[in-house]
């Protein structure tokens, strides 16, 4: 948008007044970015993969990235439920999306980091509310090569909102598109070997973290954090079978997990996009009542600066003309002020509507209970509870003593009962 305003400067009004005019019609002139609802899909597998050549993904639980200090929490309007809900949102969407573009094997929602797939994808919010989503997001092997590691901006069309756009286009489609395009381009930077390795380094950290006995010599670390593949075991190593059937459990369990990722998604969306929506009119309004609360704060000062000047000629006309200015420059600084308490109000709008937002998602918060292992808690201490459940019954099938790591804890009853318990482990 561009403001086209033409000024003259007669004899008795000073040059600096015309500037305080100028500075207040320039500061009306309220820049737009023209925004459209992206429909465009991810990057597309050209032709099918072969199985051994699909790599599985793992979409980690976004960090929700909350401050502790609660006023931190109001000055970046943070609606910490809202936050956390949001941080299970975007990893099960970017799933999705991943998954449907046929570039990778299975692509599961996991509570964090695992071995038990080829690739992961972590990511942290840095902003989110309806009119803006900022992303930071790393994609690693399981040979510890970071493939990328970026920050990731989207801003919403107001027409996202409308209800004739289908419930599978996110308002952000471009952001979620793009980290997928970024991953499919590097996928396509490596050859066939390349892949295969990574698979197999997975498997064998995978091993090694049920087995270290069996599995240490397999692989090792380098000195900058890579893993590297020093030797296979034999494909009928009845070790390796082993850990391949608890590996099977451990994706039972994930998918699961999956399952209830579905549900929550489903019963966020309503909620979750009428927030959006409201935060997207408020952030707007308080965006542009800022930019105006700060163009007429300077037009305010630079007005009554020029009539304090003006006050000191000897020409009745200019003095007149500077009382005008700082009587004018103080009702625009007013103007300003009131501006600014007017954002203000819509940033306790924002808050609010996060607060309200907070009671209809709260109650779909994730309390997993898989009765087969008897698991509670929150997803992560599940997933933790399951891994070591999981090191007791490979422990006990081998015949040997459990390690430190995997002993019961106290008044825990689903690890107590692992031994009885285990066939229906078996059955899940």
């Amino acid at each position: 948008m561009k403001c086209l305003y033409t000024f003259r400067s007669s004899a008795f009004v000073p040059t600096v007044v015309v500037g305080m005019v100028a500075g207040l019609l320039l500061g009306g002139c309220v820049s737009q970015t023209v925004r459209s609802v992206d429909m465009t899909p991810p990057q597309q597998a050209e032709s099918t993969v072969p199985e051994n050549m699909l790599l599985d993904v793992g979409v980690a639980v976004f960090d929700p990235n909350v401050p502790e200090d609660y006023d931190k929490q109001i000055e970046e309007n943070i609606a910490p439920e809202v936050r956390r809900a949001e941080s299970n949102y975007i990893a099960y969407y970017l799933k999705n999306l991943l998954q449907s573009t046929g570039n990778w094997g299975a692509v599961r929602v996991v509570p964090r980091a695992t071995n038990a797939v080829d690739l992961i994808v972590s990511g942290s919010i840095l902003h989110s509310d309806g009119e803006r989503l900022e992303l930071a997001v790393a994609v690693t092997d399981a040979g510890g090569r970071v493939w990328f590691s970026k920050s990731y901006k989207a801003l919403a069309s107001k027409y996202a909102y409308d209800p004739s756009v289908p419930a599978n286009i996110d308002p952000f489609q471009s952001l979620y598109r793009r980290v997928a395009d970024d991953m499919a381009k590097h996928l396509h930077n490596l050859d066939p070997d390349q892949i295969i390795e990574i698979r197999r380094i997975a498997e064998m950290k995978f091993a090694r973290d049920f087995s270290p006995d069996a599995f240490a010599e397999h692989v090792a670390e380098t000195r900058s954090g890579e893993t590297v593949l020093l030797r296979l075991p034999a494909e009928n190593d009845p070790m390796l079978g082993r850990v391949r059937k608890v590996r099977e459990r451990e994706y039972v369990f994930i998918d699961t997990l999956d399952e209830y990722f579905a549900e929550f998604h489903a019963s966020m969306q309503s909620p979750y996009q009428d927030w959006r929506q409201a935060t997207f009119d408020e952030a707007i309004a308080r965006q542009q009542l800022l930019a105006q609360a700060r163009a007429r704060t300077f037009a305010g000062i630079v007005g009554i600066a020029a009539g304090i000047a003006a006050q000191t000629s000897d020409n009745s006309a200019i003095q007149t003309a500077g009382t005008i200015g700082i009587i004018g420059g103080a009702m625009i600084l007013k103007s300003g002020l009131a501006k600014r308490a007017e954002a203000k109000i819509h940033a306790e709008v924002l808050q609010e509507l996060g607060t309200s937002a907070e009671a209809e998602i709260t109650p779909h918060t994730m309390e997993l209970e898989n009765q087969t292992v008897r698991l509670t808690g929150t997803v992560d201490a599940q997933y933790e509870e399951l891994r070591r459940i999981l090191r007791v019954l490979y422990y006990e099938e081998i015949g040997l003593a459990l390690p430190e790591d995997a002993q019961p804890l106290p008044g825990d009853s689903a690890a107590n009962d692992s031994a009885s318990d285990s066939n229906d482990t078996s059955e899940t």
